[in-house]
């Protein structure tokens, strides 16, 4: 008989909580749901938030969130899962920034929260309960771990480089200071 290991268990709630949120985001933009614009309201937004090319931003935010979200969700490729929600988190932070920490002012605090949890999970693993160990952890290995969060800091520091200075969340307009 074995025993339930509340680590495990933890995980796996942790990895379903955060991968639902997070697919749940990433399905607004891609196909409009949950209340979303999808590809074509998101790309407006990209456009209007600074994002080069708007379209492309639009369907890497998405898939960043709908892919990694799923991906984290059922414990495949984890460290990969973990690195691509936490890149889009950093874009979504950039966006968020000028307008402080908490998100009751349109701050950066809950877009951080989601990229520090998926990050966390990323490198931790996803556990027993999950389709890497169900594989024998054949996408989460170390060197994966490394190579997935190296090149999603490099393709967020990229799409981030790339966006219109003094850009807000709300506006879409340059700030005062950057105008």
């Amino acid at each position: 008989m074995t025993c339930i290991n509340r680590r495990d268990l933890g995980l796996l709630v942790l990895r379903v909580g955060t991968g639902a949120v997070l697919a749940a985001h990433g399905s607004q933009k891609l196909a409009g749901w949950f209340g979303g614009g999808g590809i074509e309201g998101t790309t407006a937004a990209m456009e209007a938030m600074g994002f080069d090319p708007p379209k492309h931003s639009a369907m890497a935010a998405g898939l960043g969130e709908t892919g990694g979200g799923i991906l984290l969700a059922l414990g495949l490729a984890t460290p990969a899962a973990g690195a691509a929600a936490a890149g889009t988190m950093a874009g979504a932070v950039a966006v968020h920034a000028p307008a402080g920490f908490f998100a009751t002012a349109g701050g950066y605090e809950y877009p951080a929260f989601l990229g520090f949890t998926a990050a966390a999970i990323g490198v931790t693993g996803a556990g027993r309960y999950s389709l890497d160990h169900a594989t024998g952890h054949v996408l989460d290995r170390p060197w994966v771990v490394a190579l997935a969060f190296a090149g999603s800091a490099l393709a967020a520091a990229a799409v981030v480089g790339r966006r219109a200075k003094g850009q807000t969340a709300a506006e879409g307009e340059p700030t005062d200071d950057n105008a």
